[in-house]
């Protein structure tokens, strides 16, 4: 084996999400030697192979053919390399893989990644929002209700989140967010790398009346803050949201408004509410 050959095995390579010179020197040498590269698009992939001067086998891997083809990979990772490449950014994250790196591991086949871009993380770096917790949720269902049960599941979470969502569903997405977790400060991130890259900040309000007319294009992701410090608001603060908001609602419902807007329990809210009522 000469210095350019690869150990059979699998080799997740992450690739640009925009720019091209983001391609690492590690992620060309794993393709240009790869026995096998395995896509999800061969004509994006092709692109790339160009703008590094290769020519590579290539076999299609994506959710819709993924259960068919996965066992032929495993097997020519007994004798060879297979790379696996998604059509941007780094392999399993919002795409499929994770089953392959599964049974490569399960059929004892050498398993390597080889990091790169990243757009949910890349999204983070420009927001300006706190990062030292993030939890990344991927598309939210695009039907209103499964939309707005997604979103209840994370709102109490102390975590910045991190959501990829699409130009034309953008101002739904936004407005869903801010019933669902509160008007937080947010900021909506796109064409990250590219030549027209920009990341808008305000509240989720405002990014939602921004982008009600004016769908943007590109790829985009937006980065929420996370809940308000439990400590900032005080119990004089809650009481007096609270009492105003039992004046229109019911106490559940006025617990659940005034937890979203202060970031606070909303069962030690809702206890608090009784008290206030009885």
């Amino acid at each position: 084996m000469n210095e350019t050959d690869l150990a059979p095995g699998l080799y997740i390579v992450a690739t640009p999400i925009g720019n091209l010179g983001d391609l690492s020197p590690r992620a060309a040498h794993i393709l240009s030697h790869a026995g096998v590269i395995a896509v999800e698009d061969s004509r994006v992939t092709a692109g790339l192979l160009r703008h590094i001067g290769i020519k590579r086998p290539m076999t299609p891997y994506h959710d819709h053919n993924a259960e068919g083809v996965r066992p032929g990979l495993i097997a020519r990772m007994a004798t060879e390399a297979v790379a696996l490449v998604s059509d941007a950014g780094t392999p399993l994250i919002s795409d499929p893989g994770f089953k392959l790196v599964r049974d490569a591991r399960a059929a004892g086949h050498l398993v390597v990644t080889i990091p790169g871009p990243c757009a949910a993380v890349a999204a983070l770096t420009l927001a300006g929002l706190p990062t030292d917790r993030f939890l990344f949720v991927g598309f939210l269902p695009p039907k209103a209700g499964a939309r707005a049960a997604a979103i209840a599941e994370v709102a109490g979470i102390r975590a910045t989140l991190v959501l990829y969502e699409s130009g034309p569903r953008l101002a739904a997405t936004l407005a869903a967010l801010a019933e669902g977790l509160g008007d937080r400060e947010a900021a909506v991130t796109r064409e990250i790398t590219k030549r027209f890259e920009e990341a808008v900040t305000g509240t989720l309000t405002s990014l939602a009346a921004r982008y009600a007319d004016a769908p943007p294009k590109g790829e985009i992701v937006v980065v929420v803050a996370p809940p308000g410090d439990p400590e900032a608001a005080s119990d004089a603060d809650a009481d007096t949201a609270l009492a105003e908001a039992l004046t229109r609602l019911s106490t559940g419902q006025a617990a659940s408004e005034v937890a979203k807007k202060l970031g606070l329990d909303r069962k030690a809210l809702y206890a608090r509410a009784l008290e206030m009522k009885g």
